[in-house]
């Protein structure tokens, strides 16, 4: 056998991590429907569209948001699958300006205030006394298991 000689098609070049150059053209959601967050759990969203308590919908943030902060009344747009079917996911793309804002710290020490809830227009305040004590049941009433003689 004799040498080989090699020519362009032997070689195979991969191309490098960042061979296609990344855009800044993003879209601009302007379709996006609008709608309310209701609901918070692990990640995912739940959304009211256009205000309506029987259209929610399960949504997820989207990347070009980063870690903004997302809360229970926040106005958003949604943009995806907005049928609200089982397993079914929209992503937010848009966080509105809130008008209002109830913010509250882990504890007494901590620096930092966390938003719980935007966009209230109403707060109702439920408080629970100890001093005076609950008065004993009387016997036409029914008893609760939570109700302590004095």
């Amino acid at each position: 056998m004799g040498k080989r000689e090699y020519d362009e098609s032997d070689v195979r070049v991969r191309p490098g991590k960042s061979s296609r150059p990344r855009t800044k053209n993003r879209p601009d959601h302007s379709a996006a429907a609008t709608a309310m967050v209701v609901s918070v759990d692990r990640g995912r969203w739940g959304c009211a569209l256009d205000g309506d308590p029987e259209r929610v919908i399960t949504a997820m943030r989207a990347r070009e948001l980063g870690r903004t902060p997302i809360v229970v009344g926040d106005h958003v747009g949604v943009v995806g699958d907005l049928t609200g079917r089982k397993d079914t996911l929209a992503r937010i793309v848009r966080v509105d300006e809130r008008s209002t804002v109830l913010r509250r710290t882990a504890d007494d020490t901590d620096p930092y205030e966390r938003i719980v809830v935007a966009n209230a227009e109403q707060l109702l305040i439920v408080t629970a006394l100890a001093d005076p004590r609950p008065a004993p049941a009387s016997s036409s009433a029914p008893s609760s298991p939570h109700t302590r003689a004095a």
